[in-house]
């Protein structure tokens, strides 16, 4: 039997999930959690530890990033385009990191994969109020494609901010009608990127929520619609497709897991 690789992964929190996803799923933490372990091969050699870093509300980051192979970004109902000091640091923060500690590989998510974008040369703007919520089907690249293992993938979406274009020296992994950077990757120098593979993929990022189950997702769109922050009729074409597959755990999933484990 090989020897235990055991994985330690820095969880930078951007936001608290809202009172009823808490009392259903937990924090974000154990969200994520609940993705990493259901995604986990199960005839792998690794183990791994979750440090998770509030960076919103209490400025929180790893005391020594070296401690480390991988970090993760969540998601947020904050926009990554705000001048606000948490947002600052945190896109300050993954330059450094992305620049100085290159064997780190960095995952975003939704609101990290456009943080990752401002902090490399890519923007992220408002996406004329349009929502896209709930199960999405995603035309993939021939990079996604060949990184995922399929001509399409479906997701869990939230957002209606969005990147609109992939910044300098990153691969499109694929696309919507609605916003065309559904998540990007940056591989090594060293890979080819004709023929690279997860185990070459420095920083990993989707528009998505693999990690949103559709019990969160109805909680949420839910919530939002009782306010009218996401319309009715944006609400009920989510209950429409809420049979669709999700891919988030079963594909999205283990390809982080294929870009986490390189480093170990």
């Amino acid at each position: 039997m090989a020897p235990q690789r055991r994985i330690r992964i820095a969880l930078l929190l951007c936001d608290t999930p809202i009172p009823d996803v808490i009392a259903s799923d937990g924090d974000y933490t154990a969200i994520f959690n609940t993705l990493l372990r259901k995604s986990l091969p199960s005839d792998t050699n690794i183990d791994y530890v979750l440090d998770p870093y509030d960076v919103r509300n209490k400025l929180e980051y790893p005391e020594n990033i070296d401690d480390y192979q991988a970090v993760i970004l969540t998601g947020s109902a904050a926009s990554a385009y705000d001048n606000l000091e948490w947002i600052n640091r945190l896109v300050l923060y993954v330059r450094q990191v992305a620049l100085e500690k290159p064997p780190i590989r960095l995952i975003g998510i939704c609101f990290g994969h456009q943080i990752i974008a401002r902090a490399l040369g890519g923007e992220c703007v408002p996406n004329d109020g349009k929502w896209e919520a709930g199960v999405t089907e995603i035309a993939l690249t021939d990079v996604g494609r060949r990184l995922f293992g399929a001509s399409t993938l479906n997701i869990q979406q939230m957002h209606r901010d969005h990147v609109p274009d992939v910044p300098p020296s990153f691969d499109l992994l694929g696309s919507t009608p609605i916003a065309p950077n559904q998540g990007m990757v940056q591989f090594y120098p060293s890979a080819d990127s004709d023929s690279a593979k997860a185990e070459d993929v420095h920083i990993f990022t989707v528009q998505g929520h693999p990690e949103f189950t559709q019990r969160i997702s109805d909680k949420i769109v839910n919530a939002r619609a009782s306010t009218g922050v996401i319309s009715k009729d944006v609400a009920e074409d989510v209950r429409r497709r809420a049979a669709w597959r999700n891919d988030g755990v079963d594909v999205i999933g283990k390809v982080i897991w294929q870009v986490m484990s390189a480093g170990v």
